[in-house]
């Protein structure tokens, strides 16, 4: 079936050059892969999909469960050079907390160097006001503070992602405040741009606090109630990946970046319509005009170099195929220009 195909024949050069450092591959990247996998009732195994596309890392699911399968995960990972980055489900509550630690331990065992959370959906659809906001942050808050002596005690470093739920004024801000070198952030390169902030302002205020990325360039253009935003290979877009890549390798040498490039239809950003700026008070949570502006004229001087990446309509099929050559796209130019 197309989600088991070969990675070897799909993407000859980036098998040739296998363990490439620093970049690896996130789930999202492959979705029409795994989508496939799951309607075939199939397992998608990404750590043999990444080592197939000659990647050094992956971010991925659950830790297996079971010590057997603990071990069998970290000696199949260990052997192809694989760095892993798991999710494990963070406590809503105290009742959770042992669950939680359970994970941690799992992911620990099978050689996981950090967990990825990405605890928001898109603010601008998910809530009406900004209490609803207010609440909801103030919830991913507290469950942090309980996971926090779990990854303490585990040693374990947990990476949030900056997924469109919060300005990186405010994640910034939450993660100073807590103080915890055990708690630090999984840097979206584009997912920003969602709330009006350049990929050059996300990174100023996320890079210190940067566990490892999802790296990925954005394209942008308008439409009539804001601007569309999407995923494109690398090099066709807004984002200064050359300079982001080396400016984190400053920090850490090690870091691992982790590739989400995903195939969909772009994102609609509705900042002309009054449901847009339902969670951003003036005086908590705002969203300056100036930010506003940067972003719309990002958008006017850079119109798309080719169409946006589009699937709807497209067959299962034909959606795997387009993956299959964008991802392609950016692992090669990864290679040639960001020493990935």
């Amino acid at each position: 079936m197309a989600a088991a195909g070969s990675a070897a024949a799909i993407f000859p050069k980036a098998v040739a050059q296998s363990n490439s450092r620093g970049l690896g591959g996130s789930p999202t990247a492959f979705l029409h892969r795994v989508r496939a996998a799951r309607e075939a009732k199939q397992e998608f195994d990404i750590l043999e999909h990444c080592h197939k596309l000659g990647l050094s890392g992956t971010e991925t699911f659950r830790p297996p469960a079971t010590p057997e399968a603990i071990k069998s995960y970290r000696r199949k990972a260990e052997g192809y050079g694989l760095r892993v980055v798991f999710n494990v489900p963070l406590p809503k509550t105290s009742v959770d907390v042992a669950a939680f630690d359970n994970g941690v331990k799992a992911a620990k065992e099978a050689g996981g160097i950090a967990i990825h959370a990405a605890m928001t959906a898109r603010r601008y659809e998910e809530f009406d006001t900004f209490a609803a906001f207010k609440q909801n942050f103030e919830l991913c808050q507290r469950m942090v503070e309980l996971a926090e002596p779990v990854l303490r005690k585990h040693r374990m470093r947990l990476a949030i992602e900056n997924h469109k739920g919060w300005r990186s004024p405010e994640h910034a801000a939450w993660i100073k405040r807590l103080g915890s070198e055990w708690v630090g952030v999984c840097l979206d390169f584009g997912n920003n741009l969602s709330l009006c902030e350049t990929p050059e302002q996300t990174f100023e205020n996320l890079a210190p606090y940067t566990v490892f990325c999802h790296i990925k360039d954005m394209g942008l253009e308008s439409y009539r109630d804001g601007f569309l935003l999407s995923e494109v290979p690398f090099g066709h877009g807004v984002t200064n990946l050359g300079q982001m890549v080396q400016n984190l390798r400053k920090r850490d040498p090690n870091m691992l970046f982790c590739l989400e490039m995903i195939t969909r239809d772009p994102l609609k950003i509705p900042v002309f319509t009054d449901r847009y700026w339902a969670t951003f008070d003036d005086s908590h949570s705002p969203l300056p005009a100036r930010d506003l502006a940067r972003v719309l004229r990002l958008v006017r001087d850079n119109p798309p170099k080719t169409p946006l990446p589009r699937v709807d309509g497209l067959s299962a099929a034909a959606q795997i195929k387009a993956e299959d050559a964008y991802n392609r796209q950016c692992i090669d130019y990864a290679r040639r220009h960001l020493d990935l």
